[in-house]
């Protein structure tokens, strides 16, 4: 039987990528209201219907499914954010409590499972209550709850990532134990995604951005914090990649590969000498373990803020592969 899935806040399809991957599943219904996302995820899997706004979703409207990828969105909850929680408020929507809408859905529906990703802060937020609530919204619907947190690092990407997740099987086919995987633990640095040389000049920073960075830098540490930018070892991990603020200059590179010292965009100063860069939207979706082939057809700041927002395929088809083995 080929598993049907629905594919809620959706991004662009990291968590749908990750399960057709391990267990060939067929999506039936996919909801992400963010229309630059939507662009991205068209461009990989075909012109497909998209649902809006998931909160005037009626659940009896949506096909019948298997599983539920749900990654409901996570700034509410992460550290880099205001940790707002249940009371976060965007655009008017509160984010922290969507998972609402995957609870009231999975409810009518009563699908096997319901697979569900966060930030780690989810676990801790609000001295744990706030994943208490969660945990306990679904077993209140008859699920059994089993959830773990993964680093990215061990699952053959080079990038220091922990995630929570939640996987929910129905109660009349919940195993005793869920066996989340352990990761393959294979050894893989940045030096393995980078792009072939020459990287295109618009990636090297300007002498005047590098020195604004050192200054920023300089403040804080005289303060005592440790803001700033962050150069990595190629032959090292990079950071948590994130969608907005620092999150580019916290994973920046030394690329002595030859370049153009011609500037390509409008910038102060000239490009550095020292060949510092950040990493391209590419190296990015290789540090998330998207494949080559994935198609990156938006402009590079759409494309940061996606790949920081995603998940670790490789992570999520690893899970999907211990689901299938208990729907076996």
């Amino acid at each position: 039987m080929t598993l049907r899935t629905i594919d809620l806040f959706a991004g662009i399809g990291g968590i749908r990528l990750g399960f057709e991957q391990a267990l060939g599943t067929d999506t039936v219904f996919v909801s992400e209201w963010d229309e630059y996302a939507n662009r991205t995820y068209r461009a990989n899997f075909g012109d497909v219907a998209i649902a809006g706004d998931i909160t005037k979703v009626d659940a009896a409207d949506v096909p019948d499914f298997e599983i539920c990828l749900a990654g409901f969105p996570c700034q509410a909850f992460s550290i880099a954010g205001k940790k707002g929680g249940f009371a976060d408020s965007y655009k008017g929507m509160s984010r922290g409590t969507l998972f609402a809408d995957v609870v009231r859905i999975c409810e009518e529906k009563k699908p096997m499972v319901v697979f569900c990703e966060n930030v780690r802060g989810l676990v801790q937020h609000d001295r744990g209550r706030t994943f208490r609530v969660i945990v306990g919204a679904f077993e209140e619907i008859g699920y059994k709850v089993f959830a773990k947190v993964l680093n990215s690092k061990d699952f053959g990407v080079p990038q220091n990532r922990e995630r929570i997740y939640l996987v929910c099987f129905r109660e009349d086919i919940a195993p005793e134990e869920f066996e989340f995987p352990m990761g393959n633990r294979e050894k893989v640095s940045i030096r393995n995604i980078l792009d072939d040389a020459p990287v295109p000049s618009k990636y090297y920073l300007s002498d005047t951005y590098m020195a604004s960075l050192e200054a920023h830098k300089e403040r804080h540490k005289a303060k005592g914090n440790g803001f700033g930018y962050v150069i990595r070892d190629l032959d090292g991990i990079a950071g948590t990649v994130v969608c907005g603020g620092m999150g580019r200059e916290r994973n920046l590179i030394v690329d002595h590969r030859e370049h153009s010292m011609v500037p390509t965009t409008n910038i102060r100063g000239g490009i550095n000498d020292r060949d510092i860069r950040k990493m391209t939207p590419r190296e990015w979706a290789r540090l998330q373990g998207y494949p080559d082939d994935f198609e990156l057809p938006l402009a590079d700041t759409h494309l940061y803020k996606q790949l920081g927002n995603t998940v670790t395929v490789p992570v999520i088809r690893a899970i999907a592969e211990k689901i299938g083995e208990v729907l076996a």
